[in-house]
């Protein structure tokens, strides 16, 4: 139970890093809201070109989001993994995008380079791969089926009702 709900807590504080990665600086001051997420596909690469809010790189950092509460909702390693995928798989994308239209990557202390922005998205997809391993997740359907089980062959649990192990059969003829 506590491992799921911490799981669930780093989880949440990783979708809403990720979220909020967007609106700083990834790369020479340009914010990820900028970057449209088709130029991450098309041969063109990524251009100056700025990009509507809903078609910028926050779609799949919210559609991550919309994973992550699934999983928490759901007490689901498997999508809270997923989540994370999403969120490193696009920074990177986009980290290999961008030294192709470049020609490449910089890291400065003057707001020239890789952006803060990044970093986040970064720190964000790694915090919610490890919420995924944090969480125990939802018992097996084997292991709920055996308890189960086991309680209907142990009789009643109240130890003033049971006797146990149960007496032997009495002969009254």
């Amino acid at each position: 139970m506590i491992r799921n709900a911490l799981g669930s807590l780093m989880g949440l504080v990783g979708a809403t890093v990720a979220v909020w990665s967007p609106f700083r600086a990834w790369y020479d001051g340009r914010h990820g809201r900028d970057y449209r997420v088709q130029e991450l596909f098309t041969a063109a690469g990524i251009t100056d070109a700025k990009a509507d809010l809903l078609g910028s790189l926050l779609l799949p950092f919210a559609f991550a989001a919309l994973l992550t509460i699934g999983a928490v909702l759901l007490r689901s390693r498997l999508l809270m993994a997923l989540a994370g995928i999403v969120v490193l798989g696009f920074a990177v994308l986009w980290m290999v995008r961008q030294g192709q239209a470049a020609g490449r990557l910089s890291v400065g202390g003057d707001g020239l380079g890789l952006g803060d922005g990044l970093a986040s998205a970064f720190g964000a997809g790694a915090l919610i791969l490890l919420a995924a391993v944090v969480m125990s997740g939802r018992p097996r359907r084997r292991d709920r089926d055996r308890d189960r089980d086991r309680d209907l062959v142990a009789g009643p649990q109240d130890p003033a009702t049971a006797a146990w192990p149960p007496a032997p059969p009495q002969d009254h003829s």
